[in-house]
């Protein structure tokens, strides 16, 4: 029997599968050959949650009634623990009862805002370099891509006026990610004040992605606290990071009710509400008091001075302020790109390292390192790439 002509969608036709998903399919092909590779890649935190927070989700599940679906909007409790957190750490006021809206991970939390406001031909400002989910949700909610650079010139800062001699007539959202992801640099309220003005002028959707506040670094910071953000900005934040729950998928995406509803006709099509046991374990995590945070930096300033080591090692130059889950480094002038030095230390020292290419073409020559390994495996990853240091530095 002949197989049909069933041809997959045109919108997936210039989306790719992600580079960690075929990346991880490599490693797992190597090591199930025996060869013992060590992940210094992914943003995966290794640590486990605090003990109240796994107590809340066993407690939460042993009750039969709640394993029934759930709010499309979340529990009250854990929009109350959103708002109350935005308040003790960013002094921020967000209504719980129509400006937040948890999600099942703010990755998915992309792909809502963009179907929820991008119509077919809307222009998108994407950072370059910047995350690889802003392109592919872009595309395939029907948008075009217009890449912004973000450079060391600039400080890993995006030119508004260059932005805007490029004509914004079709620009519908930006997007913006502070601290930044892959470079670390830092939000401050001035450069928030100055993207939100921007945005106010050119009737354009500003979409804070705000992961990594917490991690090595003492000033969280969110794009609300510019005057008039709530007019023309959201804002995505997760628990995996800063909370080491990134397999739980917990996110939430606050702005205005507007548009907070625009979202929400999306999301209540995509997914059936979240476990109860799991919002309730989330609205522990977001109790947590400083402390949590200082013990959970501690632990990656240890893993960072290795990764300083590994990038000494290596030749390349990086800014030691960055913050965030990564250290990014720029690559010695021998390399044609990033991948020329990547793919020598995973088949030599098998130690794999994300070449900065993934994230854009301002990438490409620079490398990535993460946290998110023990400090023996970490120590390990060095001393392999030290014994091969030979053979892949240029």
């Amino acid at each position: 029997m002949n197989t049909p002509d069933i041809q997959p969608a045109l919108r997936i036709k210039n989306v790719q599968e992600y580079y960690f998903s075929r990346k991880l399919r490599q490693i797992s092909e190597m090591r199930q050959k025996g060869i013992s590779v060590i992940n210094l890649g992914i943003g995966s935190p290794d640590l486990p949650p605090s003990a109240p927070v796994i107590k809340a989700l066993h407690t939460n599940a042993l009750n039969p009634e709640n394993h029934g679906y759930q709010s499309y909007i979340g529990t009250p409790a854990l929009r109350n623990a959103f708002s109350t957190w935005y308040k003790s750490f960013f002094n921020v006021d967000l209504n719980p009862s129509d400006e937040i809206l948890p999600l099942v991970g703010s990755k998915e939390g992309i792909m809502h805002i963009s179907i929820a406001f991008i119509n077919e031909g809307d222009e998108v400002l994407i950072p370059n370099p910047g995350y690889p989910t802003y392109e592919a949700a872009t595309k395939l909610a029907g948008g075009k891509v217009r890449y912004y650079d973000l450079t060391e010139e600039t400080n890993w800062l995006p030119d508004l006026k260059r932005i805007e001699s490029g004509g914004l007539d079709r620009v519908k959202i930006m997007w913006i990610n502070y601290p930044h992801m892959p470079t670390g640099k830092k939000a401050t309220k001035e450069i928030y004040s100055r993207l939100v003005s921007f945005a106010y002028k050119h009737s354009i959707l500003l979409c804070n992605d705000n992961p990594y506040s917490f991690i090595l670094n003492d000033d969280p910071v969110s794009v609300f606290s510019a005057e008039g953000s709530m007019a023309t900005a959201l804002e995505l934040n997760s628990l995996s990071k800063s909370h080491n729950m990134a397999g739980w998928r917990i996110g939430m995406v606050a702005g205005n009710a507007s548009f907070i509803n625009a979202i929400l006709r999306v999301k209540s099509n995509m997914d059936s509400g979240m476990f109860q046991p799991l919002q309730a374990a989330a609205a522990e995590a977001l109790n947590a008091s400083s402390q949590w945070y200082n013990d959970l930096n501690a632990v990656y300033s240890k893993r960072r001075i290795i990764a300083e080591e590994i990038m000494n090692l290596l030749s390349c130059s990086f800014d030691p302020e960055q913050a965030g889950l990564f250290l990014w480094g720029r690559i010695p002038s021998g390399y044609k790109d990033a991948e020329d030095l990547t793919e020598p230390l995973l088949q030599k020292a098998h130690v794999f390292i994300t070449p900065g290419t993934i994230f854009g073409s301002n990438g490409d020559r620079y490398i990535r390192i993460s946290l998110c390994s023990a400090e023996n495996v970490m120590n390990e990853a060095r001393e392999r790439i030290k014994k091969v240091t030979e053979e892949v530095i240029s």
